[in-house]
Formats: structure tokens, sequence, C-alpha cells
């Protein structure tokens, strides 16, 4: 487990210079464009690549592709591993070049349909949106090749056990848009909203380009020759059958977050915008730490499993968990509590007003609260397919998307785009409560009756520490005037001290897992000593 945490520690500090990264990428284009029509278009375009990612990359590929590898790495070292990885990859770029030439095809006929729309009584602000987002997602739409082909390279370095590189990846393509961007703004590139748009798009593309190059590159360090390999050998086979319902569990995800958008869309200028940065920020606990806790417990679980060992998959999954719940609790809790400031501190500055600050302080309330749900999901299913059932995560995804559209059309009316987030929040609680339900019906060792006691430890800590926090800013902000300065002082001394109140905590009521942790900083300590 010593080694399983300092993974983690590595995967967690690369993804954190990443988000970070990605929360400047966000902070400049929020400023650039504020939460107007034209950027939730772009959010909105931004979406349809990354969802397809998602469907053909990160999600259903890396599931079946990782168990596979570790089987060939074992059958036939790793001349067999790299030469799946080729076939994989060959078949990879031909589908989804394909799908982006379909898409760029099928979006270049969207403003019939909007004519058609405006006929039947479609708002003009609501077609002119919906016309923006399908142009912007046009030029965009290459994008999908680029980061789906990223996926399976960082998927074979994860089975190589290199965690860094994949990690690493997206830092790249977050750097390339900052700098697109910047001289379109900075450097006099366009002087229009329009023209800076178009540069925010050639950002994107070259940076997916950039998050393809790095994981290939090293896994070539590794041995790997790329090669244009279309053959299909059981291994691939058996990689297409462990995809196929994965892919209809994630296309279930894909339509779920597409009529999201496409809600906020139609609702009005900024929703869309607001949503994104909210997912933005929960971007960072979730991507920081239960992803990488995630990334490193799976191929732990995966091998596990394939070996039958049903004892050690249930501790790396317990063990996994608690250090999710650990860190995404607290967190949840300090978002909820300091959203204001931090919305106010991150975002409201240019084109972004006190009056966006103030549409998004609630949405970032609810989402928070969803929070350890979502990191929750993020294992659970990574449980599932390491012991290859694929067919449980579909009616999970199928349930949580019936959710999420019917209290979206219910409570977008009253709530507005409070109201969408309140939605797929719930969503996701039922789809992580089937989810486990399931776990603990197939192995009673992956339930929860050996965390409970730690849950309430982190739940008691989590409270005093959010009580701690909001006395610590209300003191604060009263003592101190309202600048810059002062509230990122502020924060970073009312975090500061709820972390370590909350450490404290939880050290003193002895939470389990202690004894890793020492072990880890002992190790540490011993070799920079």
């Amino acid at each position: 487990m010593s080694k399983s945490l300092k993974n983690i520690s590595v995967v967690a500090s690369a993804t954190m210079v990443s988000r970070v990264l990605g929360l400047g990428r966000d902070m400049l284009v929020t400023a650039v464009f504020g939460a107007s029509a034209l950027a939730s278009a772009f959010y909105t375009a931004f979406t349809l690549p990354n969802l397809f990612r998602r469907l053909l990359g990160e999600g259903a590929l890396t599931a079946a592709l990782v168990p596979t590898l570790h089987e060939e790495l074992k059958a036939r070292e790793r001349a067999g591993a790299f030469k799946l990885v080729n076939q994989v990859a060959s078949w990879l770029f031909v589908v989804t070049g394909a799908l982006v030439a379909v898409m760029m095809v099928a979006l270049s006929q969207v403003s019939g349909l909007l004519a058609l729309g405006r006929h039947w009584g479609m708002e003009a602000d609501t077609a002119r949106r919906f016309l923006e987002a399908a142009d912007l997602a046009i030029l965009l739409f290459p994008y999908l090749v680029f980061v789906c082909m990223a996926a399976a390279f960082s998927a074979a370095l994860q089975t190589l056990q290199r965690f860094l590189e994949p990690a690493l990846s997206p830092i790249w393509g977050n750097l390339s848009i900052i700098a697109f961007l910047g001289g379109a703004v900075y450097g006099g590139w366009a002087a229009t909203p329009e023209g800076r748009m178009l540069w925010l798009c050639a950002g994107t593309l070259v940076g997916g380009f950039l998050q393809m190059a790095v994981p290939a590159g090293a896994l070539m360090r590794e041995g790997w020759r790329p090669r244009f390999d279309l053959s299909s050998g059981e291994a691939v086979r058996q990689i297409v059958r462990l995809m196929g319902p994965m892919v209809f569990s994630s296309a279930v995800y894909l339509i779920n977050m597409a009529v999201s958008r496409l809600i906020g869309l139609s609702l009005n200028d900024s929703a869309v915008t607001v949503l994104n940065l909210t997912t933005r920020l929960m971007e960072l606990p979730i991507g920081v730490f239960a992803i990488a806790v995630s990334t490193v417990i799976f191929p732990l679980i995966a091998k596990a499993a394939a070996a039958g060992d049903w004892t050690n998959l249930g501790n790396y999954y317990r063990k996994g968990m608690r250090l999710i719940l650990v860190i995404n609790v607290p967190a949840a809790i300090g978002l909820a509590a300091l959203a204001t400031p931090i919305i106010r501190l991150l975002f409201q500055r240019g084109e972004f007003g006190a009056g966006d600050t103030a549409l998004m302080q609630p949405v970032l309330a609810v989402c928070a609260v969803g929070l350890p749900f979502l990191s929750f999901v993020n294992l659970a299913l990574r449980a599932f397919y390491a012991q290859k059932d694929t067919a449980t995560p579909v009616r999970a995804a199928v349930l949580s998307f019936i959710v999420n559209l019917g209290l979206s059309v219910v409570l977008m009316g009253p709530l507005g785009t409070v109201g969408l987030a309140l939605a797929s929040n719930l969503a996701v609680v039922v789809q992580a409560a089937y989810l486990q339900w399931h776990l603990v019906r197939k192995h009673a060792g992956l339930g929860f009756s050996h965390l409970v006691r730690d849950l309430a430890k982190v739940l008691g800590a989590g409270l005093v520490m959010g009580g701690v926090v909001v006395a610590g800013w209300r003191l604060w902000s009263h003592a101190m005037p309202v600048t810059r300065l002062t509230e990122i002082l502020g924060l970073a001394l009312v975090i500061s001290g709820g972390a370590a109140v909350y450490g404290a905590l939880l050290w003193m009521l002895k939470i389990e897992g202690r004894a890793d942790l020492v072990a880890v900083a002992t190790k540490l300590r011993a070799k920079f000593s």
C-alpha cells in the first residue's frame, strides 16, 4: 500500500499542476468572454468531442484495455502487449477519424434545422446560440482523434506502472490554449471577440495534438514502436466485447451530458458557462486526488480480479474509497462554505461581473454536496470493470440519465441554472447507491461495513472544519477591506487553518490508514536526510 500511496502522490501532484493550469485557462477565457452567449457556445461545442472522448477513449477503452494488457504482459510479455497497443491505436484512429468526418458534415446542416425550429416558434436568441455552438463544434471536432489516441497510450503506460506522463499530458493542452488565447488578446493577434474565439479553437487543437504526443513519446522510451496494424486477434476481439456494453453505458452518459448542456443553452446566455466553471472547480478535488487514487488502484484491483483474489480486491477497493472520502468530504464542505469568495477571486474580472458571481454561487454550493458521490462513482465503476462486469454500469447510467432528465425538466423552470445543477447531482447520488448495492450483492467483501466508522470520523471532522472555516472567513471579512490581495490572504489562512484542524481531528480519532501514511513519511524523510 505504501507503493500505491507513492504512485498516488505522483499522479496527484502532476494532476494538481494540470488542474491549476486548467483553472488558469478558464480564468483567462472567462475574463475575455465573460458569461456571454459566445462563451456558452464554446463550452457546448467543446463538450461534444470531450464526451465522445469519454465514449471511445478514457472510459470504455481504458477500462477494457488495462485488464487485457495485463493478460498480454503475463502471456507474451512486452512484445505481445506492444503489438496489441498498435492494433488498438490503428483501429481507434480509423473509427475516430470517420466519426469526426460524419459529425462535421452533420453539424454543417444545423442551420437548416434551426430555420425549421424558428418556423415552429423557437426564439431568435435560442437559435443564435445553437448556431454558434454548431459552428464552433465543426472546428473543434478533430480534437477527438488526438485525445482518444492519447487515452490508449496513457492506458498502456499505466499498465507498465508509469503514471507520471499520462498525468502530465493535459498540461500541454492547457498551456497551448493559454498561449494562443493570450497571444490573441495581449499580443494583438485579434481585436474582435469572434477573432479571439478562432484563436482559442486553434489553441485547443494544437493542445490536443500535444496531449497525444507526450504519452506516445514516453511509450516509445519503453520500447514501443508505432505500426499501423488493422489485424484483429483474440485480444482485440476481447477488448471489443468488453467495450460494447461500456460504450453503451458511456453513450447514455454522453446523451445525459449533451442534454444538460442543450437544456442550459436553451435556458439563457450564461447557464452553460456557469455550469462549466462550476465543473472546473469541482475537478480540482476530483481530478487531483479521486482520479489519482482510481488510476493507481484500478490496475491493482484488475490484477486481483484476474487472479480471483477477492480478498485483496476488497481490501484495495476499501482503501481507495477511504482515501477518496478523506479528501473529498472536507473539499465539498469547504467549497460550499467559501463559494462566494472563491468565485469572486478566481473569475470576477474583465467581462465576468458581480452579477455572474451571484448567479454561480448557489450552483457551486449545490454541486459541492455531490462531490463525494462523483468521486465514489469513479472508483465504483472501475471495481465493476476490473471484474469484467459491464452490464451493471450500463443499467446505472440509464437510471442516472432518466433521473437527471426528469428532474431537469421539472426543476429548470422554478430554479433555473440551480435546478439543472441539482438534477445532475441527485442523479449521481442515485447512481452511486445503485452501484454500491450491486457491488455488495456480488461480493460481501466490497461492502461499506468496514468504512462506516471511518466515514463517521470524516464527517464529524469535516463539519467541525466547516464551522471553523465559516467563522474564520466572517472574522476576516469584517476586519479587512475587500481587495484581491486581502481575499487571497484570507482564503489562504482560512483554508490552511481548516485543513490543519481537520487533519488533527482525524489523527486524534485514529482513522484507519494512519500507518500507511506514517510509512510513506518515514521513507521520504530517510531518503532526503
